[in-house]
């Protein structure tokens, strides 16, 4: 994508809370105090045990591996390459949606992906995963391509009366400075695929990466992609694939 129009580009530069970064700091030394200390007892961990015990309720490890059509013993690494297609889905789904699928092989009631319980298993199942690099392969089969370019469609076009698109805080160009006092982050060098779910310091919660890809169009004033749909797959296939080769550490942790 090219250039901002001028009207979104008055909009960024209203919300941006300085370009002097020295002037600036993105936290208080009460906050970074917080933050090292929430490093070490993440509150997240409390999701992750519960998320164990109702998978465990639901299903077995064995058993989603199975439906998977991967050995147990290799259900770490596959879950790494997340979202990707699933045979038995016939498309490409991401972590929550293999959950699900798991819930219904197993003759129990499927849990909504906005739920709590959803969070709590999809941040158990990927902390399997913890350790690891993200491997998401978006030239493995013809679904995948497919995806990943709509999944940049989606990252890049400008919606809503400011005409603002996730590329708009997070193109290169963009990227370091300030909204909110915060800097904003290169996708890939913040490892976002690899750290979330997370818990935001900001919001005193657990959240899952297409949550909180909710939360930002909330702030530029955009229509929500619905959860599961085609477009939030794919753009989390996108944002996934920016983090490709970034250490899978779940929970993750953010301000």
């Amino acid at each position: 994508m090219g250039k901002l129009s001028v009207s979104a580009a008055l909009v960024c530069l209203a919300l941006f809370s300085g370009a002097n970064a020295e002037e600036k700091l993105s936290m208080s030394d009460a906050d970074k105090a917080m933050y090292a200390e929430m490093l070490e007892n993440n509150p997240a961990d409390m999701d992750v045990a519960e998320g164990e015990q109702i998978f465990g309720n639901m299903t077995s490890l064995e058993a989603y591996s199975k439906m998977l059509g991967v050995k147990e013993k290799d259900l770490a690494g596959y879950i790494a390459g997340f979202p990707r297609y699933v045979d038995g889905a016939k498309k490409v789904i991401t972590l929550s949606q293999s959950i699900q699928m798991a819930a219904a092989d197993a003759g129990k009631t499927v849990p909504k992906l906005e739920s709590k319980e959803m969070l709590k298993m999809t941040a158990y199942v990927k902390s399997l995963a913890n350790g690891l690099k993200t491997n998401i392969d978006v030239k493995a089969n013809k679904q995948m391509k497919e995806m990943m370019a709509l999944g940049q469609e989606v990252f890049e076009t400008r919606r809503g009366g400011r005409g603002l698109s996730c590329n708009s805080c997070h193109s290169p160009d963009i990227i370091g400075q300030r909204l909110r006092m915060q800097p904003l982050p290169d996708l890939g060098v913040n490892k976002a695929a690899g750290t979330w779910p997370a818990y935001r310091m900001t919001k005193s919660e657990t959240t899952a990466l297409d949550k909180r890809f909710q939360q930002c169009m909330d702030n530029a004033l955009l229509a929500k992609i619905p959860l599961g749909s085609k477009e939030m797959v794919a753009l989390e296939v996108y944002v996934t694939n920016k983090t490709k080769g970034n250490e899978i550490q779940i929970p993750g942790l953010k301000r």
